[in-house]
């Protein structure tokens, strides 16, 4: 297995420790972590069982020599780590092996780490701005910020860290800004953005126009689903930067109305409209695979880190170690994901803690093939 490549991303993390007291290597502790989270690893006692249990595999590919510390070293260490230095890392890593195709969806959106908070400060609780490639379901970088509150701040710092070009990137309606509009389109990509009240003349100018334009639809899109009928629709209109109730936003060309329509049962019938802005030339059908694969983001992301990888329920709160920790389940989900078996992300979670030829081969297929399936 060579895994020069992934080292080569990693290797420029800090150790912190004085050079003579150091028995374990930082690499080695971080590779470890790696693979008994991509294992099904969920805290620090966790990672050395993994490690004890396939001691003779890490050394036979120069790991752990020293043996495997126990779980406060492992933590302390990986708590140490610069999380700053760490994310570029990962981001670095991901730029060099996925490449957004033009046109290709880039999910942005936020997700709270609920067990993070200090145990003396409930508010104290660590969110995340995630990003998220939704055509191979890949998260491509994410950055930390104190409060939910605080994510218009942070969007515009992650966009600056990823390779963008060509792509097309969505937020829901907190991160309708002209200054997040202005550092997506400076990164050579166009935005999507939902509009809601928090922009109420640009919300007004939005529904104005689509009251005295004649806009261009899919047409209805029904579906029944758990009992209830469902239909969509969604519709485009073309404007320009130079109108004076959308100026300010940067190469503004095209505003989006979604129309959902929900019947179930025994209760009335409900819609709701929803309506977006974007810097790229959108169809209605372009539009609305957008619309509906901003959704990727929550499921094949979020709903995995909690349900698969039960991120919810950790509790790990300490110093990096919270933020790191978040790092390393989404690199070991690109790396499972990667894996080119048809099975579940638990399954493949399951077999790794079982036989590690199966996460020897996942390691190859995630270090090498990741975002190229």
């Amino acid at each position: 297995m060579n895994l020069s490549a992934f080292n080569s991303h990693f290797e420029s993390i800090q150790d912190s420790r004085q050079a003579a007291k150091i028995s374990h290597p930082l690499f080695d502790i971080l590779f470890l972590s790696l693979c008994a989270v991509a294992a099904g690893a969920e805290g620090w006692q966790d990672i050395e069982d993994y490690g004890r249990a396939y001691l003779d595999w890490f050394q036979k590919h120069g790991y752990l020599l020293n043996g495997v510390p126990v779980d406060d070293t492992i933590a302390r260490i990986i708590s140490q780590i610069d999380p700053t230095q760490f994310r570029q890392c990962f981001v670095n890593w991901m730029n060099s092996v996925h490449k957004l195709s033009e046109g290709e969806l880039v999910a942005i959106d936020g997700k709270t780490l609920r067990g993070s908070y200090d145990r003396e400060d409930r508010n104290s609780t660590i969110h995340m701005v995630n990003a998220f490639a939704c055509k191979n379901k890949i998260a491509i970088g994410q950055l930390r910020t104190d409060q939910k509150s605080n994510e218009i701040t942070a969007i515009p710092e992650l966009i600056q860290l990823l390779d963008l070009k060509g792509a097309l990137v969505s937020i829901d309606a907190m991160g309708c800004q002209k200054d997040i509009a202005e550092a997506i389109v400076s990164k050579k990509a166009d935005y999507l953005l939902a509009v809601k009240g928090n922009q109420p003349d640009l919300y007004s100018a939005i529904k104005k126009h689509f009251r005295e334009q004649d806009p261009k639809s899919t047409g209805l899109q029904f579906e029944k689903c758990h009992g209830r009928l469902e239909s969509r629709e969604y519709e485009v209109l073309t404007v320009s930067a130079r109108q004076k109730d959308v100026k300010g936003w940067k190469n503004i060309k095209t505003i989006g109305r979604a129309m959902t329509y929900q019947k179930e049962k025994g209760k009335e019938a409900t819609v709701q409209y929803r309506y977006y802005i974007s810097s790229a030339k959108l169809t209605a059908e372009q539009f609305g695979d957008a619309v509906r694969g901003h959704w990727e983001i929550e499921t094949s992301l979020h709903w995995v880190l909690d349900m698969t990888f039960s991120e919810d329920d950790c509790q790990i709160y300490r110093d990096n170690g919270p933020e790191n920790m978040a790092i390393l389940r989404q690199l070991s989900l690109n790396i499972m994901r990667a894996e080119p078996t048809k099975k579940s992300i638990r399954r493949k979670r399951k077999q790794a803690c079982m036989d590690i030829t199966f996460l020897e081969q996942a390691l190859y297929a995630g270090i090498e093939e990741v975002g190229k399936n």
